[in-house]
C-alpha cells in the first residue's frame, strides 16, 4: 500500500463529537488516514449519556457504503454502532460483494449508560453476517458476553475462554476489552486463532472516557489499513489511546464523560 490509507467508518451519529462516526474520523485523522463515514443511526446524546437513538433505513446504510466502494479503494474499515438487524444485513452484503479488506468490528450493543443499542436483537445476524468478513472484532465484557451466550468475564482467565468462545463462532480474531474489570491495569486480551496476546496499561483515573471504545477500535482499523500486522496495529492503538486519556484529562467538555483527545500531538506541537 502506498499513500494515504483510506478508512471507513460504519457507525451512528454523536452530534456530541466524542464517539461514533464523529470520534472514528477524528481517530483516523489522527494517524493520518483519509476518514469516511456510513451513518447506520442517528443518536441524540452528550456527555451525559443517550437520550434517543433512530437507525438510519438498511436501504440507504447500503447505498452510502456502495457510493464509497464505488469510487474510493478503502484500506480498512471499521464497523461500530448497526442499529437494526437489516442493518446488519445490509452491511454484510454490501462489504461481502467489493471484498472489503481490514475490517475491524466493535460490537456496540448497549451504550455505557446502559441504553440499548440494539441488544440481544443483532447477536445471531452479527454472528452470521459479520464474524466470517471481519480480520477482528473487539468486544467489551459486556457484549462478548452477549455475543457468546455466558456470563460476562471476571478475570482474565475467562477473558481467554470467551475468546475461544468468539473464534469458535467464525471471528477471525478477537480482542476482548478489559476496561471494565474491577481492578488492576487497563487489560486488554488478543486471540489470533493461534495465539493470545496480552496488553496491559495502568489504569487512568479520569472522568473522560466517552468514545473509548470507538477510539481503540478505529485506532486499530487505521493502522492495519497501514500495513500494520494485527499485533502491531493493537499495540500502537492502545498507546495512542492511553496518551489521549492523559491528554483528555485537561479537556472541560460537558458536564459528564468527556473525550479523549485525539489531537493531542498535534496540539501539544503547536504549544
Amino acid at each position: 500500500m502506498t499513500g494515504m490509507a483510506k478508512t471507513l467508518s460504519i457507525a451512528g451519529s454523536d452530534p456530541s463529537g466524542g464517539a461514533g462516526a464523529q470520534g472514528d474520523i477524528k481517530t483516523f485523522s489522527a494517524f493520518g488516514c483519509y476518514g469516511m463515514a456510513a451513518l447506520t443511526a442517528l443518536t441524540a446524546q452528550n456527555t451525559l449519556g443517550v437520550q434517543a437513538v433512530q437507525p438510519v433505513a438498511p436501504d440507504f446504510v447500503a447505498a452510502q457504503i456502495e457510493s464509497i466502494f464505488g469510487d474510493i479503494k478503502d484500506d480498512a474499515v471499521k464497523i461500530g454502532m448497526i442499529g437494526s438487524v437489516g442493518n446488519v444485513e445490509a452491511i454484510g452484503a454490501v462489504l461481502r460483494r467489493h471484498q472489503a479488506e481490514n475490517i475491524v468490528l466493535d460490537p456496540v450493543m448497549v451504550a455505557s449508560g446502559g441504553h440499548s443499542l440494539g441488544g440481544e436483537d443483532l447477536v445471531e445476524p452479527i454472528v452470521r453476517h459479520l464474524f466470517p468478513l471481519v480480520r477482528l472484532v473487539t468486544p467489551n465484557l459486556m457484549e462478548s458476553a452477549l455475543l457468546a451466550g455466558g456470563r460476562m468475564p471476571e478475570n482474565p482467565g475467562d477473558m481467554r475462554e470467551i475468546a475461544l468462545k468468539l473464534h469458535g463462532l467464525g471471528a477471525a480474531a478477537v480482542l476482548v476489552k478489559g476496561g471494565h474489570l474491577p481492578e488492576g491495569d487497563a487489560y486488554d486480551l488478543l486471540y489470533d486463532g493461534a495465539n493470545f496476546t496480552e496488553f496491559s496499561a495502568p489504569r487512568l483515573a479520569t472522568r473522560n472516557t466517552h468514545g473509548t471504545g470507538c477510539a481503540l477500535s478505529a485506532a486499530i482499523a487505521a493502522r492495519l489499513g497501514q500495513g500494520a500486522t494485527l499485533e502491531q496495529a493493537v499495540g500502537d492503538a492502545k498507546a495512542w489511546l492511553g496518551a489521549a486519556l492523559a491528554a483528555g484529562e485537561t479537556m472541560e467538555i460537558g458536564a459528564g464523560h468527556g473525550p479523549p483527545q485525539h489531537f493531542f500531538a498535534l496540539w501539544r506541537s503547536q504549544g
